[in-house]
């Protein structure tokens, strides 16, 4: 009884706390996927209505369900995930930015394990700049190049080019 009084006080008065907290407990489950869940309420929303009308769904379909069903619930009290990003991502843990938004962690993206997470992490801190996508692929060896690809599509480069190649015309 204890624990329920602390949960519902932090989901009250440390609503981003609250939330950060569970995704990560959903995520060390695979029960979070970041590329279904930053889509924004409707989204969400519209996922939800397609688990619903399913005839059937699997243990990871319920867990994920569960997941899109707190997310909406997120959303709908007017909070927002912030994009993730190479820079500033983690690798386990869901981020409060300055702004009030949440920060999704690598390993949030789905199929994406810990060790690849803490692969991408990790060579941010050398400190090495990098001047492409092929570059941190060639980096971080236990990120495969669909993973890349996901995090490229959610943005998490920003405007870094996929190759390090330099065309003769783009000057």
């Amino acid at each position: 009884v204890m624990m329920a009084f602390r949960i519902a006080w932090f989901k009250v008065h440390e609503p981003l706390a609250f939330y950060s907290a569970y995704f990560y407990r959903r995520s060390q489950k695979g029960g979070f996927d970041a590329e279904m869940m930053c889509g924004g309420a409707d989204s969400v929303r519209r996922k939800i209505s397609d688990f619903h009308r399913a005839s059937s769904l699997t243990a990871n379909e319920e867990d994920l369900l569960v997941t899109l069903e707190a997310v909406y619930e997120f959303n709908m009290r007017g909070f927002q995930f912030a994009p993730i990003s190479f820079a500033d991502s983690d690798a386990t843990r869901f981020l409060i930015t300055e702004d009030g938004r949440i920060r999704p962690p690598f390993v949030s993206v789905a199929g994406l394990g810990e060790t690849a997470a803490q692969d991408l992490a990790g060579s941010r801190e050398g400190g090495q700049e990098f001047i492409s996508i092929e570059e941190i692929g060639n980096a971080c060896p236990k990120v495969s190049v669909s993973h890349l690809e996901v995090l490229k599509r959610m943005g998490a480069f920003g405007d870094l080019p996929d190759s390090s190649q330099i065309s003769l015309f783009d000057w």
